[in-house]
């Protein structure tokens, strides 16, 4: 097989897990590159139903290496959870899964402004999961963002702790009226993290320069859509990574010419979650019915997803 992109080509949920399962037994490495756990990737075979947020769905399979690249926004919290419940569902996790150490952290302050500036928009909401996604990548742009790296640093993680936390609590207080977070709470807590993770941290580009070069087959799991990128998506509605197939590139180190090809993933009708411009949207019993049959309701959030026709013009 040769090195492939999977994407989805509307505004997520087209059923990119599904095809990444297919695929993925033909691949030695099946890499995740953008978004965070705002993701929701369903996989059913004859085990049991799956549901991943930021593991590759590879992961089901013996024998591959499954990677989170440096560009995915990863809460340590969700993703222990993640690992504890596939874990009891008889998912090893070992030297099979990797963590890129420049992948950066979502904090729980990020989640705080994240609910904080949602509810302030009020009729302007863009609809976030509240997961503190965008503003990791918002502090990922600034240059004040903690990376997976930083955690096996605890004296440095600690200084880049809690120089951000005397400006974010100002705001958090001033601002959004909201509480601060205190220090000690909040390091002890992620080096709690640490312990559990460190063995999975590496230098994902390196391992991957290698494996191209090594003629393995990498498999580049995207996450939500191509009409969900931040830059071509239908901004500001939109999600705060590249969710596009460059980002493939960018969020892995991997350059373009290592890539061969790159799959398109859409389905025969379109869905939105959250906020935004939807042109074919059906809020008729059509739409209610296409909801229903299609069990349209969000692996991550369990919203209701927006039903309507096929739209080939979007």
């Amino acid at each position: 097989m040769p090195n492939l992109v999977v994407v989805g080509v509307q505004w997520g949920d087209e059923g990119k897990g599904k095809i990444v399962d297919i695929l993925a037994r033909y691949a030695d490495i099946v890499v995740r590159f953008q978004g965070g756990s705002n993701a929701g990737h369903t996989v059913v075979n004859a085990k049991g139903t799956y549901i991943f947020h930021l593991i590759p769905s590879g992961v089901l399979y013996r024998g591959k290496t499954c990677l989170i690249g440096n560009g995915v926004v990863v809460d340590p919290a969700a993703l222990i959870e993640e690992m504890d419940r596939l874990q009891g569902m008889g998912v090893p996790f070992g030297k099979n899964f990797l963590l890129s150490d420049r992948a950066h952290l979502i904090l729980p302050y990020h989640k705080a402004i994240d609910k904080a500036a949602e509810l302030a928009k009020g009729s302007r909401r863009i609809g976030t999961t509240g997961r503190g996604i965008g503003p990791a990548y918002a502090d990922k742009m600034a240059r004040i963002g903690i990376r997976m790296g930083d955690l096996l640093n605890p004296t440095l993680f600690r200084r880049k702790l809690e120089e951000n936390l005397e400006e974010i609590n100002w705001v958090l207080e001033r601002l959004y009226k909201v509480d601060a977070f205190r220090l000690e709470k909040v390091f002890q807590e992620y080096m709690g993290y640490a312990d559990r993770l460190q063995s999975h941290i590496v230098d994902a580009s390196v391992l991957l320069h290698a494996a191209v070069r090594r003629n393995k087959n990498i498999l580049f799991e995207g996450a939500q859509g191509t009409h969900l990128d931040v830059d071509f998506g239908t901004y500001p509605y939109v999600t705060s990574s590249s969710a596009a197939a460059g980002g493939a590139c960018t969020g892995t180190g991997v350059g373009p010419t290592a890539i061969d090809g790159v799959l398109g993933v859409v389905k025969a009708y379109t869905t939105r979650v959250g906020s935004g411009p939807f042109p074919t949207e059906l809020t008729d019993a059509v739409g209610a019915g296409l909801q229903e049959r299609g069990r349209e309701f969000g692996s991550t959030t369990g919203r209701a997803r927006r039903c309507g026709w096929f739209d080939g013009v979007v």
